[in-house]
This record gives C-alpha cells, sequence and structure tokens, in this order.
C-alpha cells in the first residue's frame, strides 16, 4: 500500500494520523451467523450493546433477523440480501440465524468495539465483577473447536443475561435495561483515554483530513491531488469467532485488530 498525506491529529495526542483509511474510517468485516441454538430455541450470537459505536448490517446473503432492545422497546427486524440495518449506541442487538445469514458489517469510530466498546449482556452477577466479566468475555486465540466451545459458553452466558431484559423491556418495564446500560458504562469507562486516542488518530484524523482539502480547493491549491493513489487488501483472518458469528476480518489503516475473538 502506498502512503497518502493529510491533516495531523490536534497536538498533543503523540499520535500520527493514520493514513488512507477506509471511507470514514469504518471498520469493515464479513460475518456468518452462529447456527447454535440458544435456550430460547433461537439460533444466533451474543446479545452485546456498543458504547459509543453506530454498527451496520449490510445483508449479502441469506435470511434471519436482528433482535434489539432500546428505549422504545423490543424489536425483530427481518434480514434478507440486500436489507441494511443499523442501529446506535447503547442498543443491545442480537443476530439470529433463519438460513445461511451472511452479512457485511460496517462499523463507526476506528474499530473502537474491538478495543472493548462492546459490552455483552452477562447476567448481573457477572457484569458486577470486572475480573470475572473479562475472563469470561475473552476467547482463547485460534479457530478451533477449543475456541468455538469457549464461543458458545460466552453467547449462552449473554443470552441467559438477555432474555430477562427483553422479558421485562416487553412488560413495559425498562430499568432492568437502562440498569444494564448503566453497568455496561461503569465496565468500560476506564478506557475511555485510549479510545480517545484511537479516534483522534482515525476518525476525527480522517474527517480533519477532509476540511484540509476543502480549505485547499476554496484556496485555489488543489496540490493533495497530485498523491492520489489506489488500495486493496485480502482478509486477515479467516473464520474467525465473533460475537454474532463466524468472522473474517480485514486489517486497513483506521481500524484496530480484534480484541475478543
Amino acid at each position: 500500500m502506498g502512503q497518502g498525506t493529510g491533516r495531523p491529529p490536534p497536538e498533543g495526542t503523540g499520535l500520527v494520523s493514520l493514513p488512507n483509511p477506509l471511507p470514514g474510517a469504518v471498520g469493515l468485516s464479513h460475518l456468518r451467523a452462529y447456527a447454535w441454538e440458544a435456550a430460547d430455541g433461537v439460533c444466533g450470537g451474543s446479545p452485546h450493546l456498543h458504547l459509543v459505536c453506530t454498527e451496520a448490517y449490510v445483508v449479502t446473503g441469506g435470511r434471519g433477523a436482528v433482535q434489539t432492545l432500546s428505549p422504545d422497546g423490543y424489536r425483530d427486524t427481518p434480514l434478507k440480501a440486500g436489507a441494511v440495518a443499523w442501529f446506535t449506541p447503547g442498543t443491545v442487538h442480537r443476530m439470529v440465524q433463519g438460513g445461511d445469514l451472511r452479512i457485511t458489517v460496517l462499523m463507526q469510530n476506528s474499530g473502537l468495539p474491538e478495543a472493548g466498546d462492546a459490552v455483552f449482556t452477562f447476567p448481573p452477577e457477572v457484569l458486577a465483577d470486572p475480573e470475572r466479566y473479562a475472563s469470561v468475555a475473552r476467547l482463547p486465540a485460534g479457530t478451533d473447536a477449543e475456541v468455538a466451545e469457549a464461543a458458545r459458553r460466552r453467547r449462552d452466558l449473554a443470552v441467559e443475561g438477555y432474555l430477562p431484559l427483553r422479558a421485562a423491556l416487553r412488560e413495559g418495564d425498562a430499568e432492568p435495561y437502562r440498569e444494564f446500560q448503566r453497568t455496561a458504562a461503569g465496565l468500560v469507562r476506564e478506557k475511555v483515554p485510549t479510545w480517545r486516542e484511537l479516534w483522534r488518530a482515525g476518525a476525527l484524523a480522517t474527517a480533519e483530513r477532509t476540511g484540509a482539502q476543502l480549505d485547499a480547493l476554496e484556496a485555489g491549491e488543489p496540490g493533495y491531488l497530485a498523491e492520489a493513489t489506489a488500495f486493496d487488501t485480502a482478509p486477515s483472518r479467516l473464520g474467525g469467532y465473533g460475537m454474532c458469528g463466524r468472522r473474517d476480518e480485514y486489517e486497513v489503516p483506521g481500524t484496530t485488530l480484534p480484541r475478543h475473538g
């Protein structure tokens, strides 16, 4: 890959702007929803929320659904090829398999979910203990049968905590869901300084680079166009065990590699 130029991040960050990210410095992966059946008879992934990132599903094949919990209640949104669904920070989401469901995931903010932005809906006693939470959220390295079993146990534990949240919300009681949001925020609070640096070097620097380009165009000095070039990449890992399914990942500028499998 070539190297581009752009406006650096704000002074004092100690970071160099990450060159040539994907548009908007989004994270990119492909997912195939888990076919494992959960306690409620539904096949799918691990319910979780993100604290600062909006996530989008672009459905490329098969069928299924995404179940969401938010202040406006519980929703079950059908997914089929060509559909696009997205959810904002604080929305609990669970990808459900209906038949060979495959999606491309676009993730806001330079890969922050892989730096711990995502929190699973584990039962309250697990969420109350940060060390225990970390131990069950983390997967072993690799893609073998041991990792598959660990991913399934993690999914089942997240569903165990999710089902009471959903039941309460369906009955009009949003307090358990709000309490989960508050607990999730507390779990990640100490990570915020690191996230801020990633955001400054990735998504913010990307936006500021556009501002510098607009300034140059307005001044009649489009010299930056002389450095135009093209890029391509291949997956950096195939068939990893992600939160929602088997995951093909890309190591691209502006994003971080997965930390939670």
